[in-house]
């Protein structure tokens, strides 16, 4: 069975402890490989360099047609067909649970032994040594970049989630969406987006487009870390510490330019707090943000800001639940064509409402005259108010309700790269009624409606994580012949 798969050092575990204990030790050893050479390097010392002998572990099943019968309800953790299955995989010291999760459901259903072993894929030089070229003198950085394995984008691609690769019967079939050098791009791009490392992302991702939100999350977070015993510590960019449930708070400088998309992460013990993202205003951020979270297998990603308000009866500060989305951004056209629906995840969009409910403390008849279920229009046009005229045709046959830049994206890119999505949004203007956003409506309008709003996104998270986030995945996400995967 090992032989069936083009991996070194290969092994085959019945238990999925042991699997990722294997994955664990892989890694790690074939990591050191790169970090000794690097440092031989900088010592001028001339020794053997087993670098580019450094490979990402390989995760690999051999299903039989005898191994299937599962449950054909299930969403992930399963395999459809019989064949070869398998995946490069990286960074076992944050991704163990994921890891070691999958596996086991797995073997659970399949009752066959997983295997472990070393690909052929080498583990480029910059996603184990953190250094920039000034740290080094001219034939240093020669050396590096003629010494050592440096990423190659032909390989690293997204036609598996896409769902343009297609595989014959003697292929490898893909274990999961994405394989380690993918992985590893995104997490080097999430910390020069976000301004924080990726072990501080937590399970239930929420993202904003104005930084006012940001301040009264870092408020909410100090609040919690005083009362809550699962919540740990709040993390901001530069990975500073801005609160600890124990101790003396980290001291550490932040930095002195915040990031293009600041993050903020209330952690938890079990790693299902809420990481909270500041991703500015654009569908290109939207995209450029989610391509990369998406790695993390976050359970979830919320959307709550600011939209313009399409009807004569919305009034400022009124909520918009999108049920359905109008995507004129573009930006995923290419990815996923403009045609494919985008599904409303019910449990998501359960959740937003009843905290609604629970938040505003008003009944659900009275909270129905201010938070409206319908279409949102995402846009990619940042002064879309000057083609109004021309839009209107597109508003009333469309039914719209409200119009962003960037929640169609955001829920594309879920629906992509199956991760449940939904958007709760807050009407700042109505630009085609005559109220456009003023600097003194503005004020009055964000005192009346941040901290509820926001409020609303966290109490979402907390009844999503209590009704079990296994129960967000759901098979609207997923197709016929799936990486098993989640």
């Amino acid at each position: 069975m090992i032989s069936d798969f083009p991996i070194t050092e290969g092994k085959s575990f019945t238990s999925a402890d042991e699997a990722v204990e294997y994955i664990v030790y892989l890694y790690e050893n074939n990591c050191g490989k790169i970090r000794a050479a690097f440092r031989d390097l900088l010592s001028s010392t001339h020794e053997e360099d087993n670098s580019a002998q450094a490979t990402y572990p390989f995760v690999g099943f051999k299903i039989e047609a005898k191994d299937l019968h599962v449950d054909a309800r299930l969403s992930y953790g399963v395999m459809t067909d019989p064949g070869l299955y398998g995946t490069t995989v990286t960074h076992p010291d944050f991704f163990k649970e994921y890891y070691r999760e999958q596996i086991a459901l797995l073997i659970e259903r399949h009752k066959v032994p997983v295997i472990v072993g070393l690909s052929d894929q080498p583990i480029p030089f910059p996603f184990v040594v953190d250094h920039t070229p000034a740290q080094l003198d001219a034939e240093q950085l020669w050396n590096v970049r003629n010494g050592f394995v440096l990423p190659n984008l032909s390989r690293i691609d997204d036609s598996i989630p896409n769902g343009t690769r297609s595989f014959g019967e003697k292929d490898i079939k893909p274990l999961s969406l994405f394989s380690a050098e993918r992985v590893d791009y995104s997490l080097h791009r999430l910390k020069h987006y976000t301004g924080t490392s990726p072990e501080h992302f937590q399970g239930f991702i929420l993202l904003t487009n104005y930084q006012r939100y940001i301040d009264a999350f870092i408020n909410y977070s100090q609040e919690q870390l005083a009362s809550d015993e699962d919540y740990t510590e709040l993390v901001g960019p530069g990975n500073v510490v801005l609160g600890k449930k124990y101790g003396k708070v980290d001291t550490s400088t932040p930095p002195a330019y915040l990031p293009q998309m600041p993050a903020y992460h209330l952690k938890r013990k079990d790693g299902q707090g809420i990481t909270f993202i500041n991703i500015g205003v654009g569908p290109t951020n939207a995209k450029t943000i989610t391509d990369h979270l998406a790695v993390l297998r976050p359970h979830c990603w919320i959307m709550i800001g600011h939209c313009a308000g399409l009807r004569s009866t919305q009034v400022l500060g009124d909520y918009v639940l999108a049920h359905a989305y109008v995507r004129e951004d573009h930006v995923l056209d290419q990815d996923l064509p403009p045609w494919v629906p985008l599904p409303p995840i019910a449990e998501v969009q359960v959740a937003l409402q009843q905290a609604a409910v629970n938040v505003s403390q008003e009944k659900e008849a009275e909270l129905k005259t201010r938070m409206r279920t319908g279409t949102l229009i995402t846009t990619d046009n940042r002064n879309w108010e000057l083609r109004t005229h021309e839009l209107y045709e597109k508003f009333r046959q469309t039914r719209a309700i409200a119009l962003d830049m960037e929640s169609a994206t955001v829920a594309a890119n879920g629906f992509r790269f199956r991760v449940p999505y939904g958007t709760l949004l807050c009407v700042s203007d109505k630009p085609i009624h005559g109220e456009i956003k003023l600097q003194g409506m503005a004020n009055a309008f964000y005192r009346e409606r941040v901290n509820q709003h926001l409020k609303i996104g966290l109490e979402a998270v907390r009844l999503l994580r209590e009704n079990g986030a296994e129960q967000l995945h759901s098979r609207k996400l997923r197709g016929f012949d799936e990486p098993p995967f989640r």
